[in-house]
């Protein structure tokens, strides 16, 4: 029996729609985008149904019945058997990490264009493997889903999954990479190879959905909900990513937890376990560096979600497979969510990444170098009136070309440097990498207020 995710659109429905045909009209489309994840929703959260185990691959997590996690080995071996079986799935390695390690990019469906793309960023610390988990379970499920719902899916949708975003991390245990260095911090200047890959793969299949798992320490009785989730902070989300982020969040996957009876709330913020009211604020600040901020600011709708590492209970205490279950299966909910979501607002998704890529070109907004939408910018942190672009000179590009290319950041010639005009999708993130007064910038450029 499938799941079954009651939407959690307004009664009124969308603007200018009103009547009993829009509420049929509706209807029919909530069904219909259902029905076209109907095969993944049916597949249980972490076992593969009985009749089929012996036809399909299974993670090492399933094989032990939630006692362990998959090895890196045994992640080759169904990356490699999905590859082998499916003419739409393709397994990519993008990166090597400083370990040796290989950063495999597997693009699954997409036959239509233009496609919507949804990216998945699964684990990028090591210590937090649940996310992962339910990112090869899901490979697996698509890749050999056969009903004709899910294959319409997945012809216009391209899902792209980095499964293992840490694999020097989970091998050894650890929140940060090989270096110590955490990668969710690191989505601005771009140290790590690992996230280098990660904005090569942004900035070249453009994705309209960034979905990123983690997982979390509760605070009991404050801080302990089964499922957390936020979106971009930024003030620098284009207006329409920003609304269409926190609609995913709030009106997505939190009711899909709450459904499938997991206890859900805002990532962050500490609530009072009386009267449910928020209590103080903790993480989830607007730092463009974190990943699900900079895939607003590279105008995708970001996510992000956070099961509960903790055990819940006596019984997972003494069995841990109980609370590992628990965990990766929290983690599917949240993904079906979003396919779903995907699905049945993908008209609204295209616009809103679109137009905040073209916003670019003619904007002359505010640029924030903090802040966030639940904490004002200070009068320093904001760019009122921002520059028409940033001079470098020819030693401080050659410091931060590469970067630069990274990010999709165009730039030409000027004298003897280079001149990176503002007028570009990448508008908003250019101060963040040029300006000396951004706290992460990659070096300091002049700016150009001569418009």
């Amino acid at each position: 029996m499938p799941i079954r995710l009651r939407s959690t659109r307004p009664a009124d429905g969308p603007r200018g729609r009103s009547g009993r045909g829009a509420r049929s009209g509706r209807r029919r489309t909530r069904s219909l985008a259902l029905a076209a994840v109907a095969a993944v929703l049916a597949v249980p959260l972490v076992t593969v149904p009985s009749k089929a185990a012996h036809a399909l691959p299974r993670t090492g997590f399933e094989a032990a019945d939630g006692s362990r996690w998959t090895g890196p080995a045994e992640e080759s071996h169904l990356l490699a058997a999905v590859d082998r079986h499916s003419d739409q799935v393709s397994v990519d390695r993008i990166g090597t990490t400083r370990q040796g390690r290989p950063l495999r990019l597997v693009r699954i469906g997409g036959g239509r264009t233009p496609a919507l793309t949804a990216l998945l960023v699964c684990s990028q610390h090591g210590d937090e493997p649940a996310g992962r988990e339910a990112c090869l379970a899901t490979i697996r499920d698509l890749a050999y889903a056969t009903d004709r719902a899910t294959r319409a899916f997945l012809s216009r949708t391209e899902i792209l999954v980095l499964p293992t975003a840490n694999p020097d991390g989970l091998a050894a245990g650890t929140r940060g990479n090989a270096d110590g260095l955490d990668i969710n911090r690191d989505h601005i200047t771009l140290r790590t190879a690992e996230a280098r890959a990660l904005a090569a793969v942004i900035r070249d299949r453009r994705p309209d959905v960034i979905d990123d798992l983690h997982e979390y320490g509760a605070t009991p009785p404050y801080y302990d909900k089964d499922l957390y989730v936020l979106w971009p902070r930024t003030l620098n989300a284009d207006d329409r990513v920003h609304e269409e982020s926190e609609r995913l969040a709030e009106r997505h996957v939190r009711p899909a937890a709450l459904e499938a009876g997991f206890s859900s709330g805002r990532y962050g913020v500490w609530t009072d376990p009386v009267t449910g009211g928020p209590l103080k604020q903790t993480a989830g600040d607007g730092q463009e560096r974190i990943l699900r901020n900079t895939a607003a600011v590279k105008h995708a709708i970001g996510l992000l979600v956070e099961s509960r590492a903790d055990a819940l209970s006596e019984a997972e205490r003494a069995d841990p497979a109980l609370g590992q279950r628990r965990r990766v299966k929290s983690q599917r909910v949240a993904l079906r969510a979003v396919f779903a979501y995907a699905d049945e607002e993908r008209d609204r998704i295209r616009s809103a990444t679109a137009r905040s890529r073209e916003a670019g070109f003619t904007d002359r907004s505010p640029v924030y170098l903090g802040g966030a939408d639940n904490h004002a910018a200070e009068p320093g942190e904001i760019l009122v009136d921002p520059p028409c672009g940033y001079r470098l000179t020819a030693d401080g590009y050659a410091g931060v070309r590469d970067e630069l290319a990274l990010h999709g950041v165009t730039s030409r010639p000027d004298g003897d440097g280079v001149y990176v005009p503002l007028r570009q999708p990448a508008r908003k993130l250019i101060p963040l990498l040029l300006d000396r007064r951004a706290t992460y910038h990659l070096t300091n450029g002049q700016a150009d207020t001569a418009c």
